[in-house]
């Protein structure tokens, strides 16, 4: 007989939560990450199963981690975040305990929320370490817990998320601040001029028209912008991954690097606004490959810092575990688009 499971609390619709819950843990997923050489290729493989990647593309890729010595930085930027959460909980409630789950790489998410169940966790609440809506932030996530859970069976703990918060406060002001000290390494006579180039990873095309992971990061690079006054600004994108046939959001950075110098451009700031801490993708992709092409084109480029564990991002996420604990809360955004919804609808964020 197959076991019942408590899946996340899926509605028919995108709604809003209005309920006071009641959580025994806060759940970090994340994406994961290898941790030496030998656990490159092995994670890259589950990264791409079921995708039939030739071996040798996986060892193109597998250079980049290479690198870094085979290990992402990823993994100890969610060890930062869970203990400056943890700080931030302990200092001013909720006592929850803190577990984390990765998609790709141990913990393994289904480990986790095994030992949550051993632990005697029966709702929890999520953080995706994302601040936007698509199927690879949001619901593949959902699904990787739906997963784990009826693996383990009917004694696994119902798991809400967090709502997107790409236009919290709390997300928007340290951007602001990081891309305001970017800014101050050009002298003040060339700064106004100085060019803002705002990234994202990129997504398949039909993907995103079937979310609203485009108009969040448009918005999230509009108000940013704005505070600072500064006008001329893009949203580009960096990190596909797809075969060339297949349509991807796009101009990707490097190219628009290029039009840039065409246009007689001398001075860039890179902000990877699509990310909350500075991971491979932001390593490698602007850091590295980004960083590369300006200096061949002679560009000025100056990488703006991610959120990260900013204190005023850490006190966010302890407002939106509140937010979820109260009955009829005021969920705080910025812009014009609104707070994003509590529990996802069926047919929220498909594939494409």
């Amino acid at each position: 007989m197959e076991l019942e499971f408590k899946p996340p609390q899926d509605a028919p619709e995108n709604q809003f939560d209005e309920a006071a819950r009641t959580y025994d843990a806060l759940l970090v997923v994340s994406f994961g990450g290898p941790e030496g050489m030998e656990d490159v290729i092995p994670f890259l493989e589950n990264v791409l199963r079921g995708r039939n990647i030739p071996r040798a593309r996986l060892e193109v890729v597998g250079e980049h981690y290479h690198l870094f010595g085979g290990v992402s930085p990823l993994n100890d930027q969610n060890r930062a975040l869970i203990a400056a959460l943890r700080q931030e909980l302990d200092k001013h409630g909720p006592n929850l305990p803190i577990y984390w789950g990765n998609r790709n790489w141990k913990p393994y998410l289904t480990e986790t929320l095994r030992q949550m169940t051993d632990d005697g966790v029966q709702r929890a609440l999520a953080l995706f370490t994302t601040a936007y809506s698509s199927y690879s932030s949001c619901r593949q996530y959902r699904e990787d817990i739906q997963r784990a859970q009826a693996e383990i069976g009917s004694t696994a703990p119902i798991v809400d998320k967090i709502r997107a918060f790409y236009n919290h406060p709390g997300f928007i002001e340290p951007n602001i601040e990081n891309l305001g000290k970017a800014l101050e390494q050009f002298p003040e006579a060339r700064r106004d001029q100085v060019h803002i180039a705002f990234t994202a990873h990129s997504l398949p095309a039909e993907m995103a028209r079937r979310c609203a992971y485009e108009a969040q990061i448009l918005e999230v690079c509009q108000l940013v912008a704005a505070r600072l006054d500064h006008l001329s600004w893009k949203l580009v994108y960096q990190s596909r991954s797809g075969p060339p046939h297949q349509p991807w959001l796009e101009p990707d950075i490097i190219d628009h690097l290029k039009q840039l110098h065409a246009n007689g451009v001398t001075d860039v700031v890179i902000m990877p606004v699509g990310f909350i801490s500075d991971h491979m993708e932001v390593m490698y992709d602007l850091d590295t490959d980004a960083a590369q092409a300006a200096r061949d084109l002679g560009i000025n480029m100056v990488r703006a810092a991610t959120v990260g564990t900013h204190p005023t991002f850490i006190r966010m996420i302890r407002e939106l575990i509140l937010e979820r604990m109260t009955a009829h809360p005021q969920r705080r955004a910025l812009g014009t688009r609104g707070p994003s919804h509590d529990f996802c609808g069926l047919d929220c964020c498909p594939p494409g």
